[in-house]
């Protein structure tokens, strides 16, 4: 693996929750603001979207037969919520943080501007990404690797709370094989459950490669951005 330049990190919204999974912590949020900070201290430049699944999860509104497209724009908000809790985590660590939102919401966040998020990038401005796409039927994983490929990100990482991609779950499997490395095709045809085919295809299209790793391994992140092998990592 090669050092980063610019990294765009994708974290589910469940980063931020506390116990069970629900809600915003902000002792969580400090503790994934820290681990920020350690990148930029190696003058990593950090972009970053976030999911929603610790305030809203679409899939329950749809079992109780809402709209598709009004579910998801309920996440898109949710992930803005995420966005300023981790904005403020960030500024406590002494980073300087601009939140751009698909959704104009201009009382609150800029509006994403493509050029704009770059310039801050440049600046070592911290750019928290939220609203998705700002279209239903896209997945944050979608949004992520969209920005990503905008901003010219070196790198895609997805922080799970796993450690890779494998054959089979190792929640449940404890003889389950972890890969080092995936092809996108392999990925792709092993309908892999860590990032959407959609967001996969995306990063194939356009050479953005994908690594996945485990946010709360320690040290993991500085590691890869040092050039370690971390994690699973998708590609060609």
């Amino acid at each position: 693996m090669t050092k980063c330049r610019r990294i765009l990190l994708k974290l589910g919204g469940e980063s931020l929750a506390g116990p069970g999974g629900i809600g915003i912590d902000p002792l969580r949020a400090r503790d994934v603001a820290i681990q920020v900070k350690r990148l930029r201290d190696r003058d990593v430049e950090v972009a970053i979207v976030i999911g929603a699944g610790n305030l809203w999860r679409g899939v329950i509104g749809l079992e109780h037969g809402m709209d598709r497209a009004t579910a998801d724009q309920m996440g898109m908000l949710a992930t803005v919520m995420n966005s300023l809790a981790l904005r403020d985590a960030l500024e406590q660590q002494g980073m300087v943080t601009r939140v751009q939102t698909a959704i104009e919401m201009r009382q609150i966040a800029e509006p994403y501007i493509r050029l704009r998020a770059i310039r801050h990038l440049e600046k070592g401005y911290v750019v928290v990404l939220g609203a998705g796409t700002g279209n239903p039927y896209f997945t944050t994983d979608t949004a992520g690797a969209l920005r990503a490929i905008e901003i010219h990100a070196d790198l895609l990482v997805k922080a799970t709370k796993v450690d890779g991609v494998y054959d089979s779950d190792p929640m449940t499997n404890p003889n389950a094989q972890k890969f080092d490395h995936l092809t996108y095709m392999q990925a792709l045809n092993m309908q892999v459950k860590v990032m959407d085919a959609t967001a996969i295809t995306t990063c194939m299209d356009n050479d953005l490669p994908i690594q996945v790793i485990n946010l709360w391994e320690q040290d993991s992140l500085v590691r890869l951005v040092g050039g370690e092998s971390v994690g699973t990592l998708i590609g060609h």
